[in-house]
């Protein structure tokens, strides 16, 4: 049984893809358009979103800062005005190592204003839309990093956790009013954010591979995209271990 309606015929489908000068957020606004959905990006580069419209012939391009709700508020009114709400993908990310012995408050702040509030923000102002004409999907990009915590992930981390947790409760609210919800745990995919690591990242995989994987999730009606599963798994097993033993197997299978 099916936790979200399925999403599988794109033709003139509306979406908006939040997040989408780089990475994963670009190669899925591409995708999506190939297949015929009629795509809005946005960002805050404002000459990556005209680049995209300018090679995807109908797209949408609304530069925006996803911390200021005002804003948001306003895009949405008008990525609602002129190609309509249906999906609404929140693909924005910010991350920076960092450890405890380094501890930077503001970029612990800076994280959650970014990773979640923009994704309240987003939601706050879609929602009225979606609930009105009964039907939709939010979908918000999370990450593994959120499952347990992880060396170098001090701010990263807990703000994914956030956004993982937000949309559970999000479907559990709105599964009856047409509106689904699902939530993406990539693992490793080769975007300018995991570019600033320093160590081996298993099953790294490209962000058209990540894209095509969502799409493909989308499809089943699932709450829970998660890629790739060789590796995603692992880091599910590694949820279910009780502390004592995860802690001591994540300081010594992870860098220093």
């Amino acid at each position: 049984m099916s936790l979200n309606p399925p999403l599988k015929n794109w033709s003139g489908l509306p979406v908006w893809v939040v997040g989408a000068s780089s990475g994963i957020g670009l190669a899925l606004a591409s995708r999506l358009h190939a297949l015929g959905a009629r795509v809005t990006v946005s960002a805050r580069q404002a000459w990556a979103l005209e680049a995209f419209a300018s090679t995807h012939p109908g797209a949408l391009a609304v530069p925006l800062d996803v911390t200021d709700a005002q804003a948001v508020a306003r895009a949405s009114t008008q990525v609602h005005t002129h190609h309509g709400l249906h999906l609404v993908v929140y693909c924005v990310g910010h991350y920076l190592p960092q450890r405890a012995t380094a501890f930077n408050a503001e970029e612990m702040h800076k994280h959650m204003r970014i990773n979640y509030d923009g994704a309240v923000h987003c939601v706050d102002a879609v929602l009225p839309h979606l609930l009105k004409q009964g039907r939709g999907h939010v979908s918000l990009i999370s990450s593994v990093a959120g499952f347990r915590g992880l060396p170098k992930s001090l701010a990263y981390g807990p703000s994914k956790a956030a956004l993982t947790h937000f949309a559970e409760v999000l479907h559990l609210d709105l599964k009856d009013h047409g509106v689904g919800v699902s939530v993406v745990h990539p693992g490793f995919v080769r975007t300018p954010l995991t570019a600033q690591n320093d160590f081996q990242m298993p099953a790294l995989i490209e962000p058209e591979a990540a894209a095509q994987a969502m799409i493909d999730q989308w499809g089943k009606g699932v709450f829970e995209v998660h890629f790739p599963k060789r590796f995603t798994h692992v880091m599910k097993a590694l949820r279910l271990l009780p502390y004592g033993l995860y802690l001591r197997l994540a300081s010594r299978l992870t860098p220093s």
